[in-house]
């Protein structure tokens, strides 16, 4: 089969902008795909339509995640070392994911509503007599990190230097975020820690000096709860608390600061439907799930084969990679009618920004939820308009649609 002439793995491509052409190209043409990659990776096939996502992303026993969820095809070796609850397939995953579940259901996080809108007005009161501001610095970047740092106990003196060391990590592609470029350097003496980078090492040592406080002094936050926690009647071990400790701070600070970054350039691109919520309180929780599809945080998720299979007329084989493309599955012309359109009224909205079928739904999709309708509430009570004031910049990488830089200029509501 010949690769279809799109270069999904062209960082410096995914820095200028999204491929959404591409992609409603390979929809049409080639829904499933096989992609070369250069050495010492094999190549994956690429799956671009939102039914067959789904379809992979239910059957867990045929589409494992156990050996990565990302193009690197990592040892036996690395795995054990740095496996998270989203490189797990039930009935690890599950067990983990009980332990974790409660304190992110819609209940449980909706006490958080008056602290989220604190924030959220202390940042903006802070910003917007600012005029023209980064966005993604004085808002986007400030939010989600103090409310997981509620939730998980973090101490507010370390919060920035969990959002600098979540960077470098998320965005370990990007040599203006990091210093150790995946891809570019040879990282092999940082192959056990997270994202192969020394910077994964760093979280876990901050990690291990807050899990020494909880045992001390427990609390009601959520490091407490997975402290207590019993497996099987077994407490976690110290790698399953690195590993826990990493992917709570990683994905529950980036994807949401993502999503409001990516949802105000959308309101700076689309004014008119910034004036139609505006005028429309109404179109709040629409708008929230508008968001997220737009935006599609987290581009990717990549699934192994576990026995030869068949896709949308294609072979394949056992132990090959899938790479289930969410970012594509948000703009499928069979499920969204005209996607490539902003609605901010669109409904019904199934977006796959947090995954959708199987077991590895996003955990924390209702926290997030809640902080991006919290913020939009506040910002339709204070600006009229949103304008850009510069050139947005974005993050090298396509496994998230990040934003390093947004600036902005906002006239305030009279």
């Amino acid at each position: 089969m010949a690769t279809p002439p799109t270069a999904l793995t062209d960082l410096d491509a995914w820095e200028r902008g999204v491929p959404y052409g591409s992609f409603a190209r390979l929809r049409r043409e080639a829904p499933v795909a096989w992609f070369d990659e250069d050495r010492p990776n094999r190549g994956f096939w690429s799956v671009h339509r939102y039914a067959t996502i789904v379809e992979i992303s239910r059957d867990t026993a045929g589409f494992s995640s156990a050996t990565g969820v990302s193009f690197e095809e990592p040892t036996a070796e690395d795995m054990a070392a740095r496996r998270t609850i989203i490189d797990m397939d039930p009935p690890s995953h599950t067990k983990l994911r009980k332990v974790l579940a409660p304190s992110f259901t819609p209940r449980a996080v909706a006490v958080y509503e008056h602290f989220v809108r604190s924030l959220t007005s202390v940042a903006l009161d802070e910003a917007l007599p600012l005029g023209e501001f980064d966005f993604v610095g004085h808002v986007a970047r400030e939010v989600p990190i103090r409310v997981l740092g509620r939730i998980m106990g973090l101490p507010d003196g370390n919060l920035n230097e969990f959002v600098e060391l979540g960077d470098k990590l998320i965005a370990n592609t990007d040599p203006e975020v990091t210093d150790v470029v995946w891809g570019r350097d040879d990282t092999d003496e940082f192959r056990l820690y997270p994202f192969r980078s020394p910077y994964g090492k760093q979280l876990w040592d901050l990690g291990r000096a807050l899990v020494q406080d909880r045992l001390r002094q427990p609390g009601d936050d959520l490091l407490s709860t997975v402290l207590a926690a019993e497996i099987e009647g077994q407490k976690l071990t110290e790698v399953d608390l690195d590993n826990f400790f990493s992917i709570l701070v990683i994905a529950g600070n980036e994807t949401t600061r993502i999503a409001l970054a990516q949802g105000v350039l959308a309101f700076c691109e689309h004014p008119d439907q910034w004036d139609r919520l505006r005028h429309d309180p109404g179109l709040l929780n629409s708008a929230t799930e508008e968001v997220l599809r737009w935006s599609c945080p987290t581009h990717f998720m990549r699934r192994t084969a576990t026995h030869d299979a068949e896709l949308q007329g294609c072979r394949i084989a056992a132990g090959d990679k899938v790479v289930l493309w969410y970012v594509s599955g948000n703009r499928d012309e069979e499920v969204f009618a005209e996607p490539q359109l902003f609605d901010v009224g669109r409904s019904p909205n199934p977006h796959l920004s947090f995954g959708r079928g199987g077991p590895h739904m996003c955990l924390g999709a209702h926290l997030a939820r809640l902080e991006v309708r919290i913020v939009l509430d506040e910002l339709c009570k204070r600006v009229a308009r949103f304008a850009l004031a510069g050139a947005p910049a974005r993050t090298r990488t396509n496994f998230t649609n990040g934003l390093k830089r947004l600036p902005v200029a906002v006239e305030p509501v009279r």
